[in-house]
């Protein structure tokens, strides 16, 4: 005897309103550090189309009880910028009105000071090396959010310091601005790192991991930094987030649908039994960089699937092949040849595909300001 089964497709009923939802993140610095309020829309889940965000515009303010006003500045995409200084005995609301003419309120925000962060370091373990970071709670501040920042240098599989002018036919240097032998990459991470303090002795969080760099990972080749923030949360705040990072770690992102109804402090005017995602806290965000270069894990062996297929032509090529071979960009000079006659000029040169030897295609060769050498 045979049994048999199907799966039927289960297709929700979800209300029209449900389908395009604000979401509103972000942790506003009170001391004139630059932060960011992000406003999106959540996607429909049943579309079966790759999702592109949909960012609205909007005014968006922070007024205080005493009615003072701090317009954020809108960076576009979605995001607005929020630096100043404001007093941190005040309670505050944050106001929004989309272009749709919508208007939101969020509940009232009162500042939360964040201790210091005590110390960042790393370790290294059979997986790579590991990114930590010390703190201590108080009465106060007992829930911690922290995100990071992350650059690094780096330098293509083949490293050329030459092009070909088209005015003189012949292979000349680059000027410092062309090069293409050191660059500088970053990111900011999604992942969200949640603790409380007061499950430690003294609510002294020890040795807290913010990530973990695997073996053969390019970004620590040359040198790495990383700008870790530390922002104290309230208790709501706490649960909202925890929330988010269960959400996200199952399918992507704050801005992926969302399967739970995880709400915020932030309310529609217009209708409050109106959806609104999102958690807006104040307070101080404290900040900590640390570098790490190759000598300090040595050996450390790079391994970078961009470059896997690079090669170098083992044909020199001569001056007269210099426009056919180099004039299109997509063949670059690497290796001069001499002569055992000539040691000054070379008489032709071996070349790689551009993509093994141009870094700027993968980042930038404009250092940071804040970077060390």
């Amino acid at each position: 005897m045979l049994l048999s089964g199907c799966r039927e497709p289960f297709n929700p009923e979800i209300e029209p309103a449900d389908l395009s939802v604000l979401v509103v993140e972000g942790y506003l610095d009170t001391e004139g550090l630059p932060s960011k309020l992000k406003l999106s829309y959540t996607q429909n889940i049943q579309t079966t189309n790759s999702y592109l965000p949909s960012y609205p515009s909007a005014v968006v303010f922070l007024r205080s009880e005493s009615g003072e006003q701090y317009p954020l500045t809108d960076l576009g995409s979605g995001e607005f910028e929020f630096a100043y200084d404001i007093p941190e005995n005040q309670n505050y609301r944050l106001y929004i009105s989309t272009n749709e003419g919508r208007s939101y309120t969020s509940d009232l925000l009162q500042p939360i000071l964040t201790p210091e962060i005590i110390d960042v370091g790393f370790v290294e373990n059979e997986l790579g090396v590991e990114v930590y970071l010390t703190t201590k709670g108080d009465e106060n501040a007992d829930d911690f959010l922290w995100t990071f920042e992350e650059t690094y240098s780096f330098r293509p599989k083949f490293l050329s310091y030459y092009k070909f002018d088209p005015e003189t036919a012949d292979i000349v240097y680059r000027d410092q601005d062309e090069r293409t032998d050191l660059c500088y990459r970053g990111s900011v991470s999604s992942d969200l790192i949640l603790e409380t303090s007061s499950r430690f002795e003294d609510q002294f969080v020890f040795r807290q991991s913010i990530t973990q760099i695997l073996k053969n990972d390019e970004r620590l080749g040359l040198k790495y930094s990383i700008l870790i923030s530390q922002k104290a949360l309230d208790k709501k705040a706490s649960e909202f987030w925890e929330i988010l990072r269960k959400n996200s770690d199952d399918i992507g992102s704050i801005f992926s649908p969302l399967p739970s109804n995880i709400g915020g402090n932030i309310n529609n005017d217009q209708d409050p039994d109106a959806p609104v995602v999102g958690f807006v806290s104040l307070g101080t965000i404290r900040q900590k960089r640390l570098f790490i270069s190759v000598q300090e894990v040595a050996p450390w062996i790079v391994y970078e699937p961009a470059y896997g297929g690079c090669f170098v032509e083992p044909d020199t090529i001569p001056k007269t092949e210099y426009a056919q071979s180099f004039a299109s960009g997509s063949f670059v000079p690497v290796f001069p040849i001499f002569s055992e006659f000539n040691e000054l000029e070379p008489i032709g040169y071996r070349g790689s595909p551009r993509p093994c030897t141009d870094c700027t295609l993968r980042g930038t060769n404009v250092k940071p300001d804040f970077w060390e050498d």
